[in-house]
């Protein structure tokens, strides 16, 4: 029979439609004003820092909405703005230095919709807010590591060479070289000059002081300085997709600052602890022969190749300074437990550096190894030039008797759980070359965006009203389904972009959704005018539906897909907001196609559908 959908057709669009409108839901509840906690270095957010925190807020007369603890994370929902900032200053000096705390919009879905998939809509930064940070690259650090590997390689090359030197040494002019004699000098200088043009080499002896100084040239200092930055960008995009935040902003600004953008970001402070951490490891053999308790003395002596260090947990301990193997090599770190529950993070190196390690671990079989945790933070404090100034910390996080030969997987203890975490997720982010500070902080509230979300919305229902006005006039009855199946095809739109991890609707992605307004009764319009086309043929009303339908299906199809094609190549080359554009018109040209040629039809086949009917409010 002519116009006759089989059940399971009608069930599916009812389906399809349901499911868009389910997860289209969260987006009506709105987002409650929240603080955020998060542990930093040797914390925890436990229970008790939970009840700590609502009896602090309690005590202040804030009232508390919903206090949630997840995933080693406090997040506190409280009635508005005010009590936000008030409740902030009142953690913030509750829990003192090892927590960060955090402003933050969290989805007011309630918790029977979540816990099936329900979450809202992300908005981007022009339209939600989100965090904006303004990064500086410490270009001197970048140096100094570069020339302590320059004064490693001078070391073994002239040990190669069969060179005596006296010493090789960083100063503040660059590194120095020292003899016995000119003659040896001059051998090495030749040498040294024939290995590479990176490095200006001059004679600065003086009496019997024999030293050759070495000092990167203008260009090498120019693209150490470069590729400092690119290497920054790429590991912060890493760390940032880690975070796992949706169209995140991170590019150059001239020649040491990096930009990040992290629009809609459900953890500002795990974002920021994250990305402003400068977090690496290196491997020492500890010094056995020191005198550890004489070099912890306020005038105590560290033996000449060697350094002290402090243990996490406590206590000194003397390492050679020599570095066993860096983080550079780490390809893969993922934290787990040992067999006693006790956290760990599995390492895995790359070829060169499972050589490496292998070679250096077999001589040393019976020996103490170290671990050594290098981080960069901010002092607060400038440098002369207006940089900030950066503050290192080292300890050593484990010391392990090496059992046996390593290679290129190990394991690191001596962790918490966090910070196992955060460790194996740096690592597997990459190391920054150089350690980066927040310049500028801005976190972007959804005020800023208000009018852009009210202008947006404004022309999408004008839009509206006009294409449902003129549809309702013009096509009648049939006009009222095409009206039902554009607001059927929003309500999937956004239900689909909700569902969508990484889709984000940004001020042009209002754009592509007023587009498919339009685009959306296109579709139907062509239909009916097939429809009346057949009609005034001669055609019996069955027929004409059918027909319509059926020949107005290849030119929808057709329009539709060279526009999705488009679409799709704007996604593929475009950033940013070219790319959000691109999504939400690529989701709403699949749902408009859905909605009306089976959704409306499905309509059309149940009110004139087998039927006799001799006219058609068309």
């Amino acid at each position: 029979m002519l116009n006759k959908y089989p059940m399971w057709k009608n069930i599916m669009v009812v389906l399809v439609i349901a499911i868009g409108g389910f997860y289209a839901l969260p987006n009506l509840f709105g987002e409650d004003h929240a603080v955020q906690v998060v542990a930093t270095r040797g914390a925890d957010v436990t229970a008790t820092t939970q009840s700590d925190v609502s009896a602090a807020l309690t005590a202040k007369g804030i009232g508390i909405k919903r206090s949630e603890l997840e995933n080693g994370q406090l997040l506190v929902r409280v009635a508005n703005a005010e009590d936000q900032l008030t409740a902030k200053e009142t953690i913030a000096e509750l829990l003192g230095d090892k927590y960060t705390v955090a402003l933050n919009l969290a989805p007011a879905t309630p918790e029977w919709l979540e816990s099936v998939g329900g979450s809202p809509m992300k908005l981007g930064l022009d339209l939600r807010g989100g965090v904006h940070f303004l990064m500086e690259v410490d270009m001197s650090e970048a140096i100094r590591k570069m020339e302590e590997a320059k004064i490693a390689d001078f070391r073994s090359q002239l040990r190669e060479e069969r060179i005596r030197y006296a010493g090789v040494h960083r100063t503040v002019r660059g590194i120095e070289i020292k003899f016995r004699d000119a003659e040896t000098l001059s051998q090495a200088e030749r040498f040294l000059k024939s290995r590479g043009n990176d490095m200006v080499f001059s004679d600065i002896s003086s009496g019997d002081n024999v030293v050759l100084l070495a000092v990167m040239s203008e260009a090498y200092l120019k693209q150490i300085k470069e590729e400092a930055l690119l290497q920054n960008i790429t590991t912060i995009r890493n760390r940032v997709n880690e975070l796992g935040v949706a169209e995140p902003v991170v590019q150059r600004q001239g020649a040491e600052r990096i930009i990040v953008e992290l629009p809609g970001v459900q953890d500002t402070a795990r974002a920021k602890e994250i990305l402003g951490a400068t977090a690496s490891i290196e491997f020492h053999m500890v010094d056995e022969k020191a005198d550890v308790a004489a070099a912890a003395n306020a005038n105590g002596r560290v033996p000449a190749g060697s350094e002290l260090y402090q243990r996490r947990e406590g206590g000194p301990v003397v390492l050679k300074k020599e570095v066993m193997l860096t983080g550079d090599h780490i390809t893969g770190a993922q934290p787990s437990f040992d067999e006693y529950s006790r956290p760990q993070v599995a390492i895995q190196l790359d070829a060169k550096g499972g050589e490496i390690f292998s070679n250096v671990t077999k001589d040393n079989i019976g020996k103490p190894m170290a671990t050594l945790f290098i981080e960069y933070k901010d002092s607060g404090e400038r440098n002369p030039d207006g940089s900030v100034k950066m503050r290192k910390i080292e300890e050593v996080i484990s010391v392990a008797t090496i059992q046996a030969r390593l290679g290129r997987n190990f394991v690191i203890t001596g962790l918490t759980h966090s910070e196992s975490q955060n460790l194996a997720l740096l690592l597997r982010a990459g190391a920054l070359i150089a350690p980066v500070s927040i310049v500028e902080e801005r976190t972007i509230g959804p005020s800023l965006g208000a009018e852009n979300i009210e202008n947006g919305l404004q022309a999408m229902i004008w839009g509206m009203v006009v294409v449902l006005a003129f549809m309702l006039v013009y096509y009648r009855a049939f006009g009222v389904i095409a009206n039902l199946a554009l607001c059927a095809n929003l309500i999937m739109v956004v239900g689909v972009m909700s569902m969508i991890p990484g889709a984000v609707l940004t001020l042009p992605g209002i754009a592509g959704m007023v587009l498919t307004v339009g685009m959306a009764v296109d579709g139907n319009v062509l239909i009916y005018e097939r429809i009346r086309e057949e009609l005034r043929a001669g055609r019996s009303v069955q027929q004409a539906i059918h027909e319509g339908y059926g020949n107005a299906l290849s030119t929808i199809a057709d329009a539709n897909i060279t526009t999705f094609l488009t679409a799709l190549i704007l996604f593929a080359v475009g950033t940013g907001a070219v790319k959000g554009f691109a999504v939400t018109l690529m989701i709403g040209i699949a749902t408009s196609m859905f909605t009306a040629i089976v959704g409306t039809r499905a309509i059309v086949n149940a009110l004139w559908g087998g039927k006799r009917v001799k006219k058609l409010s068309i």
